[in-house]
């Protein structure tokens, strides 16, 4: 494990010490401590035994055995590597409100400020992130109201439209950062599955547009898993029961597999929109894509992007659009 040192001296300048960092925390041995709060060692001794005899803290949680060099007691010259006990700040801070001393304090408050990066920052980010979503749903939810207000009160047919376009819009992120993103697709057929070949002549037809020397160029096999892992069933049941699961399974699985050199999210998007228009999906009623441009490449974006443990509810995302855009 790396570990480095850093330098703390007192608020008189009169005691300096190397401070260990490891595993997150800082580490200080007996003599250092005793160094620290300007007591006696025996002291420092007495009071670190009360810590884990009163069950403050339990002793194979914050201690540690470091191993260093030390010169050799016997022969001159030599070296000898030697194990120390070393205990972390918890045991620090304990030691140090037991001694009262005003170097104890001095060093709670240095502690308290050098080492919020390493102790703190984690867990303050994370504060600030859920603040700041459930601000966001606050916003979201007041844009809703207003949106939905604005439509009871719309005049005319062309202002309905926009304000319902919005509303289902807002509604959808509502929907993500509450977590009730569907979990299934809608449409249940016998459907077509476009062979490798299918793909590989659509994806020769990109090239005009992409003239990378790599483009389409494959890494390994994993672009014939991609397209057939939709079709995979166990038994009767198939994995992927309804188009829209296995449509964005498909726009999943290409986009992450990176099966070639260059052009991963473009050939997944094509692939993704083919498959769709295969199986007749890919037009509305009113003969108008069920996904526009500018959203397949968010969505295409945001998977290429995403964490691999979050692949549930990326997915989801994609179902969850081609369902409400019927």
């Amino acid at each position: 494990m790396e570990s480095k040192f850093e330098i703390y001296k007192t608020g008189d300048n009169q005691t300096e010490l190397n401070v260990l960092f490891d595993n997150e925390t800082v580490w200080l041995n007996q003599r250092q401590l005793a160094s620290l709060f300007s007591r006696d060692r025996t002291v420092i001794s007495r009071h670190i035994s009360n810590v884990f005899k009163e069950g403050e803290l339990e002793k194979d949680l914050v201690c540690a055995k470091f191993a260093h060099t030390t010169q050799h007691g016997a022969i001159k010259g030599k070296e000898q590597l030697t194990e120390t006990e070393f205990y972390n700040l918890d045991v620090i801070i304990s030691v140090g409100y037991r001694v009262k001393s005003v170097q104890g304090t001095q060093f709670r408050q240095w502690a308290t400020q050098r080492l919020k990066d390493y102790l703190v920052k984690g867990y303050a980010i994370n504060e600030k992130r859920l603040a700041q979503k459930q601000q966001e749903v606050e916003y979201l939810k007041a844009g809703i109201r207003i949106v939905s207000r604005a439509i009871e009160e719309a005049t005319n047919d062309e202002n309905r439209a926009v304000f319902q376009l919005f509303s289902k819009g807002l509604a959808l992120l509502d929907d993500y950062d509450h977590e009730r993103l569907d979990t299934a697709g809608t449409i249940t057929q016998d459907f077509i599955y476009p062979s490798f070949n299918d793909y590989i002549d659509l994806i020769h037809e990109m090239y005009s547009d992409f003239e990378s020397d790599v483009f389409a160029q494959p890494k390994d096999d994993s672009f014939q898993s991609s397209i057939a892992q939709i079709g995979q069933s166990f038994g009767d049941v198939e994995l992927y029961p309804t188009l829209e699961e296995k449509a964005a399974n498909l726009l999943y699985f290409i986009t992450k597999n990176h099966s070639f050199v260059d052009g991963n999210k473009r050939i997944a998007a094509a692939c993704f929109v083919y498959f769709l228009e295969q199986n007749n999906a890919l037009l509305k009623p009113d003969r108008t894509p069920i996904i526009d441009n500018n959203t397949l490449a968010a969505l295409t974006l945001f998977i290429a992007t995403s964490k691999t443990e979050e692949d549930d509810i990326v997915k989801r995302l994609v179902v969850t659009i081609l369902n409400r855009n019927r």
